[in-house]
C-alpha cells in the first residue's frame, strides 16, 4: 500500500479506463480519477483538491506504469522540491525521458503554479528528474493522439525547452521524435513532430501563438485541416 496519494489525469485517452485500473493494481491501493477537465493548466490545478496529501502520484491518461514499479521504495521529496519525474518509454522511438513519465508532486506547488506552455514547469521549486524507468506512455492511441504528442513536444522542444534542457539533448530528442518509426501510428507521431518544429519557427517569437498547444479544439482542428478525418478517439 503507498504512502502517497495517486490520481491518474484524463481528458480523451481511449486507454485511460484500463490504464486506470493497472495503476490502480500495480499502486495496490484506490487511484483518484481526474476526467474531461477543460483546460491543462486548470486541470492540473484541480488534482491538488482531490488529494488529502501534501504529496501524492500523478500520472496522465496514456501512462502505463511497469509492473515491476515498486512503489513502497518511493521517497517523498526534500525541502524545496516541488516534483519528481521518472521516465517513460517513448513507443515510437525509443527514447526514455520524463515526457509522459509518472510524477510525485506537491499540491501545494500546483496552487502556487505560474505561467508556461509546459504547464508544470512553472511550479516553484526545483524539478528532480529520476533515473529510473516508470512504464511507457501510451500516447499512440490514434492517429490523432500520436500527431498530438509529437506536434506538441517537438513545437516546445524547438523553441525552447522551460526545464533547462540542454540543447544538443533537444535536438536529438526533436531529431528522433521527426523519425519515429516504430509502433502504431508512428507516421502520425513523426508527421506531427515536423509540424510541431515548423510551428515553432513560424511563431518563435509570438508566445501568445503556444497557448494553442494546451487547446485541445485547436489542435484537432489543425490536425484535421493536415490530416483528413481520421479517427481521434481509438
Amino acid at each position: 500500500m503507498t504512502l502517497f496519494d495517486a490520481v491518474l489525469l484524463s481528458y480523451d485517452e481511449p486507454m485511460a479506463d484500463a490504464l486506470h485500473s493497472r495503476l490502480q493494481r500495480t499502486l495496490g491501493g484506490s487511484v483518484k480519477r481526474l476526467h474531461g477537465v477543460h483546460g491543462m493548466r486548470r486541470a492540473y490545478r484541480l488534482c491538488a483538491e482531490v488529494v488529502d496529501r501534501e504529496q501524492f502520484l500523478l500520472a496522465d491518461g496514456d501512462f502505463a506504469i511497469a509492473a515491476d514499479f515498486d512503489v513502497t521504495a518511493v521517497e517523498p521529496l526534500h525541502e524545496g522540491v516541488s516534483m519528481r519525474v521518472w521516465r517513460a518509454i517513448n513507443p515510437v522511438n525509443g527514447l526514455a525521458y520524463g515526457y509522459g513519465g509518472l510524477k510525485l508532486i506537491r499540491r501545494s506547488a500546483l496552487r502556487e503554479m505560474g505561467e508556461a506552455v509546459d504547464v508544470l514547469a512553472a511550479l516553484p521549486g526545483r524539478i528532480e528528474f529520476a533515473q529510473q524507468t516508470a512504464g511507457i506512455t501510451r500516447f499512440n492511441q490514434s492517429p490523432f493522439h500520436a500527431w498530438k504528442a509529437g506536434f506538441r513536444e517537438c513545437a516546445m522542444l524547438a523553441r525552447g525547452s522551460e526545464y533547462d534542457m540542454a540543447d544538443d539533448d533537444s535536438r536529438q530528442r526533436v531529431a528522433a521524435w521527426a523519425n519515429s518509426r516504430n509502433g502504431e501510428f508512428a507516421p502520425y507521431a513523426a508527421a506531427g513532430a515536423r509540424e510541431g518544429i515548423a510551428f515553432a519557427m513560424e511563431f518563435a517569437r509570438a508566445s501568445g501563438q503556444f497557448d494553442h498547444l494546451n487547446d485541445p479544439a485547436w489542435l484537432r482542428s489543425r490536425f484535421t485541416a493536415a490530416h483528413g478525418d481520421q479517427a481521434v478517439g481509438g
